[in-house]
């Protein structure tokens, strides 16, 4: 079975599916930085539609949860069965889906974005992004404390409570108390622990939360240190209770939660350098050829992936609006296609972008639209490639970016972005009755590149979402 890993990993094999109201990247998926970057840039397109995060969830896999210890054969330990690790997880991680989205125990969710990680020691781990309604936000400081604690509770009260916070929720110790600790840093952690007392819950200078830890005289031992309030990873309650692991709760502060949880666009897979050798033979050995650079997989991510568990999953999905100047979009087809059939002048031509001209033209309706907001109210069919009236499930659209040195291309974009109902390119080169001979110019006389610091703010807004990147950026 783990042959089929292997291959995919060589080969690069990708896909993916949109499958119900959620995109499913199945166990095929290797997530190369383009991949990556494009899943990164759904969530953002979230983000804009329906605000800023307001939870930031991680969960962590138990080895010694009850549903594993209780199936293991005699002389097994968790280890020993990766396929029953990966299954409690997905079954766990389902139940906590269930908790937030149909139980709503944090209030009605308006849209969510996770992804599946796998510690070095193979452990899979979930990190999860919550955007609440409009009426459930979080507007005020005043309202950490109903969502998040980081505080060791009363062990007289809260025996339980008290144990598992002990048990899991504990950072390190770290600083002077260990200054081997994987967390250091230049002499410090970097994960800025121990935190200071606070009486109240407040938001920092930066944005970042200040959890409530009052010095009440509370300590825990834990790896044979003392430690207080102060060492408390945030946790909720209910849901430590409930999942008995390292469940972290946070309040978001911005987008850097988004950038957190793809921060692999630039960090990349694990790798593992493999040097191989003959015992005992006088063979001349050429190292650099025996060199082997490949990619590391622990086994529960192995079983994750043929299980075909979700490794990411997005809601409501996301929709890539295509971007091309006339007669300029791209064509795909398949080997085994008949290329007259993929040529033939009514179908060839015909783009998401196109159709919305076509639908704008035919729609009352539609001409109220812009070409970003057109996926909430229809649905493309791929097979007649012909916009629908949308009838049911949520969706958002994403229209490709375009970099300013792309000429033309940017300049449509910006027009897609704030013109609604256009019928035609033509209809789009047409300002006030008269007719402007490229993109450029219509977006000047609309007052859409007035600035003459429009390169500064093209970068400052840059800045604000994009990732850092090692090799030159690819993606659309």
């Amino acid at each position: 079975m783990y042959q089929g890993i292997v291959d995919s990993v060589v080969n690069g094999e990708t896909r993916g599916s949109e499958i119900g109201h959620r995109v499913v990247l199945p166990a095929s998926f290797i997530g190369g930085p383009r991949d990556m970057h494009k899943r990164y840039l759904d969530a953002i397109s979230l983000v804009r539609a329906f605000g800023k995060p307001y939870l930031f969830i991680t969960m962590t896999c138990n080895p010694e949860w009850k549903e594993i210890k209780d199936n293991l054969f005699v002389g097994q330990v968790a280890q020993d069965r990766p396929d029953l690790v990966s299954r409690v997880f997905h079954a766990k991680l389902f139940d906590l889906k269930d908790q937030i989205l149909k139980k709503s125990i944090f209030g009605r969710v308006a849209a969510y974005v996770y992804v599946i990680e796998f510690r070095k020691r193979g452990l899979p781990h979930c990190h999860m992004l919550i955007i609440l309604a409009i009426d459930c936000k979080i507007n005020s400081s005043d309202m950490f404390d109903s969502y998040v604690v980081a505080e060791i509770p009363d062990p007289a009260k809260f025996p339980k409570l008290f144990h598992l916070v002990s048990r899991h929720m504990m950072h390190g110790p770290c600083g002077i108390l260990n200054r081997k600790c994987p967390c250091m840093v230049d002499g410090r952690c970097k994960n800025h622990y121990p935190r200071l007392f606070s009486e109240n819950s407040t938001r920092g200078r930066d944005g970042y939360p200040m959890y409530r830890r009052r010095n009440d005289g509370r300590t825990v031992t834990v790896r044979n240190c003392t430690l207080n309030s102060q060492w408390v990873v945030p946790y909720n309650p209910y849901l430590l209770y409930r999942y008995d692991c390292h469940i972290n709760v946070e309040i978001c502060s911005g987008l850097t939660s988004v950038k957190y949880l793809y921060k692999y666009i630039y960090k990349g897979h694990d790798k593992i350098y493999v040097h191989l050798s003959q015992h005992g033979s006088d063979t001349f050995i050429d190292e650099i050829r025996a060199f082997q650079d490949a990619r590391w997989i622990s086994a529960p991510e192995s079983t994750w992936r043929i299980f075909e568990f979700d490794l990411n999953e997005i809601s409501p999905p996301c929709i890539n609006l295509p971007l091309h100047i006339p007669n300029k979009q791209c064509i795909t087809f398949w080997n085994h296609q008949n290329l007259k059939k993929v040529l033939d002048p009514g179908n060839v031509g015909k783009t998401m972008l196109t159709e919305y001209f076509v639908a704008c033209s035919s729609d009352a309706e539609a001409r109220e639209l812009s070409y970003l907001e057109f996926p909430h109210y229809y649905v493309w069919d791929r097979r007649t490639k012909i916009w629908n009236e949308r009838r049911k499930r949520q969706v958002i659209g994403r229209l490709n970016l375009a970099n300013p040195t792309e000429g033309e291309r940017y300049y449509l974009r910006v027009l897609l972005l704030h013109v609604r109902g256009a019928v035609s390119f033509d209809d789009l080169l047409t300002v006030s009755g008269q007719t402007c001979f490229s993109f450029k110019e219509v977006a000047q006389r609309r007052g859409l590149l007035e600035s003459d610091r429009s390169n500064f703010e093209c970068l400052n807004e840059a800045m604000s979402f994009h990732m850092p990147c090692l090799a030159p950026c690819q993606s659309k």
